[in-house]
C-alpha cells in the first residue's frame, strides 16, 4: 500500500516511521529543505550542534517522543533548569512550592491561594468537565487578587492577545499537569533528531522529497493524486495522504473539499510564532534561570529563553543564546517588522534586565512561523476536527487535532502513531 504523507515536522516524521515498520511504501513531501516542521533547526558553522528556530524541550513525562528517541537509539539529556518570572522589575525563581512560598510580591495568603489552585488542577487527571469553563475566570476567583494581577492576567495577556478571556480551562489544566521539574532534549538538537528519524524511516524503503510543496491534492476514486510544480516524484498518485499542513494550508491545497467543512476549519483560530534569537559573548540571564516570564502587560516580549543555561554552551562555540518569544496574530505590528526594528522595540526591557547586553551580541536572527499555537475555545472537544476528511482516503493530523493538551513534539509524535493505527485498521 503506497501512502503519502505532507509535511515532514514531528507528526509527518512519526506517522511514516510506523507506518514504514508495519511495511507501507511511504512517501513523505516537506517545502522546506529540512525535517522538523516547528521545531526545525539551524547550525552556525561555528557551532557542533544545531538550535532550533522556535525554543523547544520535553518534559520528562513526555513518554511518546522519548520511547520514540529510546527506539531509535537517540540520547536524551535531563537535566532541571531555573524557571523564573520576571514581575515589578525583578527576577524572581518561581518552578517549586518552596520558591512560591518565598515569592515576596503577593500576601502570604495568596501564595497558599494560588499554590493550592495549581496543586488542583496538577493532581486532577479529568480534564473533560473542565472545559465548560474559562481559564481566565478560573484564575481571577482561585489565585488571589494579587496574584492574579501580578502574574496571570499579564501572562495570558502576553501570551493570547484578544483570545485571554476566551481560551478553556481545559487547555490550562493541560500546561500544569504535564509540568516538569526536569526537562529533556535530544542530544545535538531537534534537527539531529529529526534527521535521525529520517534515517531510520528511509532504512525500511521511506523516500522523503524536500524543498517540494504540494500545491494541489485531488482525490480519484480509490487513489489520491499529489500535484508538486518542483517535486522529482515519478508517481504521485497514492492509496491514501495524510496531511500534517495547518487547516488553512490544507484547505488551499484540496479544492475538492465542501464549503461546509472548510467553513468549519477556517473558525478555529491560532497565533503566529515569533522569535529574535540573539548570540551573545555573555551570558545574559546572570542568575542562570532558563525560561523568564515576563509578567507585564506593556511588555512586548512574552518570554525571554536562554537555551545556554539549560545545555552547555560548549556546543554552540561558548555563546550565550536568547531567544525573545511571542505569540502574535498575523496583523500584530511586531509579526511585520525586522530584525532590526524588533531589537529596538525589545531594547529598554532587556536593558532592565542586563543594561549591557548590546556590548556583547554577536549576532542576532529572527524567526516566524504563521501558525504555531492554537486557540482552544470552550468545548473544543465538540468541534475538533476527525482524522477522517470529506474526500476519501485523505486524513489530516495537525496541531489541532492534540487536544487536550497543547502543542509539542511529544503530541505531534503521539499524534503521528495515532494516525498510523488508524489507517492501518481503516
Amino acid at each position: 500500500m503506497k501512502i503519502g504523507i505532507i509535511g515532514a515536522g514531528f507528526t509527518g516524521l512519526s506517522a511514516a516511521y510506523y507506518l514504514a515498520q508495519k511495511g507501507y511504501d511511504v512517501t513523505v513531501f516537506e517545502k522546506d529543505e529540512k525535517p522538523g516542521g516547528l521545531a526545525v533547526g539551524y547550525r552556525e558553522k561555528e557551532w557542533d550542534w544545531s538550535l532550533e528556530k522556535h525554543y523547544h524541550h520535553w518534559f520528562t513525562n513526555d513518554k511518546s517522543v522519548l520511547k520514540l528517541a529510546n527506539d531509535i537509539n537517540h540520547k536524551v539529556i535531563i537535566r532541571r533548569p531555573k524557571t523564573s518570572s520576571f514581575v515589578d522589575g525583578g527576577i524572581f525563581q518561581l518552578d517549586s512550592p518552596t520558591s512560591l512560598l518565598k515569592f515576596p510580591k503577593i500576601g502570604f495568603l495568596d501564595r497558599v491561594r494560588m499554590g493550592a489552585s495549581l496543586a488542583a488542577l496538577r493532581y486532577n487527571p479529568v480534564w473533560r468537565p473542565l472545559e465548560r469553563f474559562r481559564a481566565q475566570s478560573y484564575l481571577e476567583l482561585s489565585m488571589g487578587k494579587d496574584a492574579y494581577l501580578k502574574i496571570w492576567k499579564p501572562l495570558m495577556q502576553n501570551k493570547l492577545g484578544k483570545y485571554a478571556g476566551d481560551v478553556s480551562l481545559a487547555w490550562f489544566w493541560a500546561r500544569v499537569y504535564k509540568r516538569t521539574e526536569s526537562l529533556a532534549y535530544p542530544e545535538g538538537g531537534f534537527l539531529s533528531f529529526a534527521e535521525h528519524l529520517q534515517k531510520e524511516v528511509e532504512k525500511k524503503g521511506g523516500k522523503f522529497y524536500y524543498n517540494t510543496e504540494v500545491t494541489e491534492l485531488k482525490s480519484q476514486k480509490s487513489k489520491v493524486k499529489i500535484i508538486s510544480q518542483k517535486s522529482k516524484v515519478k508517481d504521485h498518485e497514492f492509496d491514501s495522504v495524510t496531511v500534517t499542513l495547518p487547516s488553512f494550508f490544507f484547505i488551499k491545497i484540496a479544492p475538492q473539499l465542501p464549503a461546509d467543512y472548510k467553513k468549519n476549519l477556517l473558525k478555529l483560530k491560532s497565533l503566529g510564532a515569533l522569535n529574535l534569537m540573539l548570540r551573545l559573548k555573555k551570558q545574559f540571564l546572570t542568575d542562570g534561570t532558563y525560561w523568564l516570564s515576563v509578567c507585564d502587560a506593556k511588555s512586548p516580549i512574552l518570554a525571554i529563553v536562554e537555551h545556554t543555561n539549560f545545555i552547555d554552551n560548549e556546543h554552540y562555540n561558548n555563546e550565550h543564546i536568547i531567544y525573545l518569544g511571542n505569540y502574535v496574530e498575523q496583523d500584530d505590528p511586531r509579526f511585520k517588522m525586522t530584525e532590526d526594528e524588533l531589537l529596538k522595540l525589545y531594547d529598554p526591557w532587556l536593558r532592565k534586565i542586563n543594561p549591557n547586553y548590546k556590548l556583547s551580541i554577536i549576532n542576532y536572527k529572527l524567526f516566524k512561523a504563521p501558525f504555531a499555537q492554537p486557540i482552544i475555545p470552550t468545548n473544543y472537544s465538540k468541534i475538533i476536527p476527525p482524522p477522517e476528511t470529506p474526500l476519501p482516503n485523505v486524513y489530516l493530523a495537525n496541531i489541532q487535532q492534540v487536544y487536550p493538551w497543547d502543542r509539542g513534539t511529544n503530541y505531534a509524535v503521539e499524534l503521528g502513531q495515532k494516525i498510523s493505527e488508524f489507517i492501518f485498521n481503516v
